[in-house]
């Protein structure tokens, strides 16, 4: 995805990262949508072994078939949110400012920013097992602005993009006298 038209970079500013979810909650999706379109193929075989003439019926096959096709567009349909959620779910840290774009739906999209200066409090939260193995949690951002919290949900090493953040904005404040001061 080319970030140009998401938002306009000023002459100084860099992109120090992009951060997305942690791919692992893609594959627990992919997972999911797998085992729910193999449930189909075990109804058939049960139906075979318990009713052989249900599949061929002139009545039941076709509303069989119709209720599969039904199930499966169904399947596709919310796996390909899923997705799009995913990938456009999107955090930009630059050296400025930081952008969250978020995906709600097929449809709906809401893009906030912050900049760094404003920032008052950034934590990190690992939680569980399965994060704490693969090295993924939530970052959350308290500001002075407007939206008061940002927060990066399933995000790869949280506890690296905490203090970076923390750097950044420090060095963002040098820039910015009479900006929010960090208490002591």
């Amino acid at each position: 995805m080319h970030l140009g038209h998401l938002f306009r970079q000023k002459g100084y500013e860099q992109v120090v990262f992009v951060l997305r979810r942690h791919p692992l909650i893609i594959f627990k999706d992919i997972v999911i949508f797998a085992i729910m379109a193999a449930l189909p193929a075990g109804v058939v075989l049960l139906l075979q072994n318990v009713n052989p003439t249900l599949m061929t019926g002139a009545v039941s096959f076709p509303l069989l078939a119709i209720g599969g096709s039904i199930y499966y567009l169904a399947i596709w349909l919310f796996f390909f949110t899923a997705a799009l959620d995913y990938y456009l779910d999107l955090w930009i840290v630059t050296n400025d400012r930081i952008l969250s774009i978020e995906q709600h739906g097929l449809f709906a999209r809401t893009i906030s920013e912050v900049d760094l200066w404003q920032l008052q409090d950034v934590t990190s939260e690992v939680k569980g097992v399965f994060p704490t193995i693969f090295n993924f949690g939530s970052v959350h951002i308290q500001t002075a602005a407007a939206r008061t919290r940002f927060e990066f949900e399933q995000v790869a090493a949280p506890h690296d993009i905490r203090q970076k953040i923390i750097e950044l904005a420090d060095n963002d404040r040098a820039y910015h006298p009479g900006g929010i001061e960090k208490s002591p």
